[in-house]
């Protein structure tokens, strides 16, 4: 897990960004047990308090499921959550589009062919990121 000590975005806010895209990526499956609050906290050299904040807000999200004297699971239903991930990604992407069209007074055509370069850059990471069978 990536957490940045020195970013302006706080560590819970880190933590909860970070599991969102294992889980996007396929990287925590659904029913998966993931690391209990003191072992994150102790792993990342943080309070427990913190990973407990971002554990809350991801189980507020649907992602995460605490089971008393089990652990803490990702949820089954997580499929939603890559759904609704991808498709902001792409409205980002369409926002920036329309951004660069007024600004720039791109052709629709130099448009596309930067959509495509982009959308090929993007994939070849996430294809580092997907785990290998």
């Amino acid at each position: 897990m990536n957490i940045d000590y020195q970013s302006r975005t706080p560590i819970y806010e880190q933590i909860v960004l970070e599991i969102e895209r294992f889980v996007v990526l396929g990287i925590y499956k659904p029913k998966q047990q993931i690391e209990s609050i003191r072992e994150l906290a102790t792993s990342l050299g943080i309070n427990p308090n913190t990973v407990k904040k971002a554990y809350d807000e991801l189980e507020r999200r649907g992602i995460i499921t605490t089971i008393s004297t089990k652990g803490t699971f990702i949820a089954d239903e997580t499929k939603k959550l890559t759904e609704k991930k991808i498709q902001e990604k792409i409205k980002n992407i369409q926002d920036e589009i329309k951004e660069l069209e007024k600004l720039r007074n791109f052709k629709r055509r130099n448009i596309e062919e930067a959509f495509i370069e982009m959308h090929d850059n993007c994939m070849t990471k996430l294809i580092l990121f997907l785990p290998h069978p």
